[in-house]
């Protein structure tokens, strides 16, 4: 009965039942500016991670060319924040190794945008922060820091070019198992780490993003996951300095009481869910279902990746993130405000998928491209 009453409030606008998102929530509030009100409850952020977690694991070589045109592309689509690199070991991860170069391009060229735009490197000790503070430390005027983005957002009626802002992200995991996987060192260790990058990062007044993988499930101990403990790391990443915590759905295992069960817990450990991001993989086609169960709880930061692209390299089988195309589509017929053109990022997903020889994992990309196609078949014969 709990699911049937949490999905028919989701059905499609034709049937007489469904209530928009927007007014639901808008509704819900009692503060004096309504108009405010709804314009928050109704506004979804959406983070782009395909040119770096999306890419990342790929093994054919990308070139920095490539990887510079999929991030100017996604500026234009009303997109606000861009994962765009990663400062780790080539060793590790070889397709990051022109990060550097991005971040000079980012910094160097006024990139066209909708809105305006934050770029996210990942950074995982001090060392990977310390070449792209170096990076920084060139060009020192080209991008904003984070007291001056929240100037700016603050300030009425600003408009015109923006300067890109700068996040710096950390990542952890919610099981001991995949912490020794992928970081080599235990989860007290990495959290050690990481404080040391979170609190340099904040003394260069950078924002800083934390990611937490496997929260709902782990490819070395199964459904397992304590919420507890994903709620105590996410209160340690926060008490450090940490501005988001980015919940990682990293092998797609997660199921709606499941999420469920993780946000009410992180909620009664005093997490605030402005300060939540959810990152679903839909490697079992959940990944939209459990973004239901996360907009009841009230987030409205959520991570995709254009096209589908990425995966869990620790986990055999694990398809990629939630598709952008499908996030925007499937966000916008609830009602819900995304600010991304959708046509624009079903562009995209085509291209960059045929560019890296990957299956185009959108199934809203693909049937936006074949209802054009159509339509502009049916318009030649119309002509005929």
């Amino acid at each position: 009965m709990a699911r049937l009453t949490l999905f028919s409030r989701y059905l499609p606008r034709s049937c007489p039942r469904q209530v928009s998102a927007a007014r639901r929530y808008a509704t819900a509030s009692s503060t004096p500016d309504g108009a405010s009100q709804q314009r928050l409850d109704n506004h979804v952020k959406l983070v782009e991670v395909g040119a770096r977690d999306g890419l990342q694991n790929e093994k054919k070589s990308i070139p920095l060319a490539t990887k510079i045109d999929l991030i100017e592309r996604l500026a234009k689509t009303g997109l606000s924040s861009i994962e765009a690199g990663a400062f780790v070991s080539p060793k590790w991860v070889p397709q990051m190794n022109n990060s550097g170069e991005i971040l000079e391009h980012i910094l160097q060229h006024d990139i066209p945008s909708r809105s305006p735009l934050t770029f996210s490197f990942l950074a995982p000790n001090l060392k990977g922060l310390d070449s792209a503070s170096a990076i920084l430390a060139k060009h020192p005027t080209a991008f904003e820091t984070e007291t001056q983005r929240l100037a700016s957002a603050a300030a009425e009626g600003s408009s015109g070019p923006h300067k890109p802002a700068l996040e710096i992200a950390v990542f952890a995991a919610a099981t001991e198992s995949f912490s020794q996987k992928n970081l080599n060192c235990s989860v007290a260790t990495s959290l050690e780490r990481f404080g040391e990058v979170i609190r340099a990062a904040k003394d260069a007044d950078l924002r800083v993003r934390a990611y937490i993988s496997v929260v709902l499930g782990c490819p070395f101990e199964g459904y397992d996951v304590n919420p507890h403990r994903v709620a105590e790391i996410a209160t340690d990443f926060l008490e450090m300095g940490a501005d988001e915590i980015a919940l990682g759905d990293t092998t797609g295992m997660g199921t709606a009481p499941r999420t469920k069960d993780l946000l009410n817990c992180l909620r009664k450990a005093g997490i605030r869910n402005e300060d939540i991001a959810m990152h679903f993989h839909n490697t079992y086609g959940q990944a939209l279902v459990n973004t239901v169960v996360a907009l009841e709880h009230g987030i409205r930061t959520f991570d995709s990746s254009v096209g589908g692209l990425g995966g869990c390299p620790y986990s055999p089988g694990a398809s990629g993130n939630v598709a952008t195309e499908d996030m925007v589509y499937f966000l916008e017929s609830l009602g819900m405000d995304t600010g991304v053109d959708l046509d624009a990022v079903a562009d995209i997903g085509a291209w960059i998928t045929n560019e890296v020889g990957k299956p185009h994992d959108s199934s809203v990309g693909k049937a936006v491209l074949a209802a054009r196609l159509r339509t502009k078949e049916e318009g030649k014969a119309g002509e005929a």
